[in-house]
């Protein structure tokens, strides 16, 4: 050990009158300890819950969407040419339209989704989300009643499930001399899914590609949606639609579809850890005060060590290393607990939240390794730079005017 961490570390421990440095040395690392777990919580609460939206959303819908002016009317020919774009790894196409559902006596809003089961696999993760049936038995049976997939939610509130029967209405119907018609439709319960968002589990109903076009009376799908490889790049592969495939071709990606939650998110996650941050700045300004009250206490010891020749650089090390000694320990003990902390928290859900806002039922965590890291070094840092003025006070104090009264 150097003589000034041995020195450092002498006057960190309790002796007699000074004991009273030694209980606010220890309330300073405390303080750093609190603001460090503190920060590492939040940091992880904000973080995991992006991510998990971010997941289930992207789950629930494809990475980008192409629509093309004058309609697709050669599905297999375009699945094809959006395929040959570098980086699509799926497309299917798709056609929207709105409606209202009854059954067992109750109607709730529906979002009639025409799909074809088996390119809608290559584009989302509807086909593992499903609970009960399949989304093989959407496809059309001659003259047996059309097949409908509904969210978990929707069925709950139609109090309906595999086997039942609904009517689906919507104001999409056929356009007649008098105007555009409604159109009804009875469809048969044939699956149901739950894909963890609750925007879709208690809005939308499946139905297969020819059936929603004919019941919606639509010549050709509305658009189609695209599978990238890499999430992130999606912005520049739907960007590159157009260049690739012709003017009439227009690309967007999920992060323009839902650009303005992820941006709340990250501009709430960013305001949550500048107003955490500031409580391990106030345990730097406890570690400042420990540091004067100690310079004060030792003043007869630094004097007598500089006339035993210690130069000023010693005397600003211990002070320094002393300072940085109740930084890393609170800065440990912070970061085991915050870091055991948002382990129990994420692994056990312990706490819940309304899935009408949220669209998830519980918080959770995800402590990044920068994140950890930056908090960490920050922390160091900070303790660090609270130790710089008092270490200099004490280098400058002259040893003559210390022990004059002595």
């Amino acid at each position: 050990m150097s003589f000034e961490l041995f020195v450092a570390l002498r006057y960190l421990s309790a002796r007699r009158k000074q004991a009273f440095i030694s209980v606010i040395s220890l309330i300073s690392c405390i303080g750093v300890a609190v603001g460090v777990m503190a920060l590492l919580i939040v940091l992880a609460l904000m973080t995991g819950l992006q991510s998990e939206l971010r997941d289930r959303i992207i789950g629930s819908q494809a990475h980008a969407y192409v629509y093309k002016t004058g309609g697709f009317r050669d599905i297999p020919d375009e699945v094809k040419r959006l395929r040959s774009v570098p980086g699509v790894v799926g497309a299917a196409p798709i056609v929207l339209g709105p409606g209202l559902a009854s059954g067992a006596g109750r109607g709730d809003f529906v979002m009639i989704k025409g799909i074809d089961p088996a390119l809608e696999a290559t584009v989302t993760n509807l086909p593992r989300a499903m609970q009960s049936g399949s989304l093989d038995a959407l496809v059309p049976n001659g003259t047996a009643m059309a097949g409908i997939v509904l969210g978990k939610e929707l069925a709950q509130k139609l109090t309906v499930s595999i086997g039942d029967s609904i009517q689906v209405m919507t104001p999409e119907g056929p356009l007649t001399p008098f105007g555009m018609q409604p159109a009804r439709r009875d469809f048969k319960v044939v699956g149901i899914f739950s894909l963890g968002l609750y925007e879709y589990d208690s809005s939308f109903g499946f139905i297969h590609l020819s059936v929603a076009q004919q019941f919606l009376d639509r010549p050709w799908p509305d658009y189609f949606e695209v599978r990238v490889q890499d999430l992130f790049g999606a912005k520049v592969v739907a960007e590159s639609v157009a260049n690739v495939l012709g003017p009439e071709y227009q690309g967007h990606d999920w992060t323009e579809q839902n650009g303005a939650l992820f941006r709340a998110l990250w501009l709430e996650k960013m305001a949550m850890s500048i107003t955490i941050g500031l409580i391990v700045m106030v345990a730097a300004l406890n570690i400042v005060a420990t540091m004067i009250l100690l310079v004060m206490e030792k003043t007869r010891d630094i004097a007598i060590l500089k006339t035993m020749g210690s130069s000023s650089r010693v005397i600003r090390r211990i002070f320094v290393l002393q300072g940085l000694v109740i930084g890393l320990i609170g800065t440990t003990v912070g970061a085991i607990g915050g870091a055991g902390l948002v382990y129990v928290l994420d692994h056990y859900q312990l706490i819940h939240i309304e899935t009408e806002v949220y669209q998830i039922s519980y918080v959770p965590f995800r402590l990044q390794p920068w994140d950890f890291t930056v908090v960490v070094l920050a922390a160091v840092i900070i303790c660090f730079v609270a130790t710089l003025y008092p270490s200099r006070q004490a280098s400058k104090l002259d040893p003559a005017q210390a022990l004059r009264y002595q």
